[in-house]
């Protein structure tokens, strides 16, 4: 049996293959995660939803290796280009060094369970995970 799974943020779907889910301007095609009363960048107020791109590349990355309490340190926290896209997000199954991590490496969205609650509802996040290629 499987057990239910709700996303951790709203711009995440889960039904079919996961795959993450933003907020474009209708007047500049800017993206943006999470509702917006208005577009960043041209001011507009019409926006529909878009699927992201599921890969990607590295753009950004950096190491934590301090965090708030109850979160495991060391993890690598990227900015991904997504089709032109930027999503932030940490990447996983990947060493947390600098050895392991590149910029322009090749990756895929992925899912990670974060929680579960006493019902056994299972709280999914997304994360990405290097690819060959």
């Amino acid at each position: 049996m499987t057990a239910e799974q709700i996303p951790f943020v709203d711009h995440l779907e889960l039904a079919g293959e996961p795959h993450l889910v933003a907020e474009e301007c209708t007047g500049c095609a800017a993206r943006f995660f999470g509702r917006r009363n208005a577009c960043a960048s041209c001011g507009g107020r019409s926006f529909r939803r878009v699927p992201i791109a599921t890969t990607g590349e590295v753009r950004a990355f950096t190491i934590v290796t301090f965090a708030a309490p109850g979160v495991p340190v060391p993890f690598v926290a990227a900015v991904v280009d997504c089709a032109g896209t930027s999503v932030r997000a940490n990447l996983v199954d990947v060493p947390p060094s600098p050895d392991h991590v590149r910029l322009g490496m090749k990756v895929a969205l992925t899912t990670v369970v974060v929680g579960t609650d006493d019902e056994g509802v299972e709280a999914v996040n997304y994360a990405f995970r290097p690819v060959e290629g």
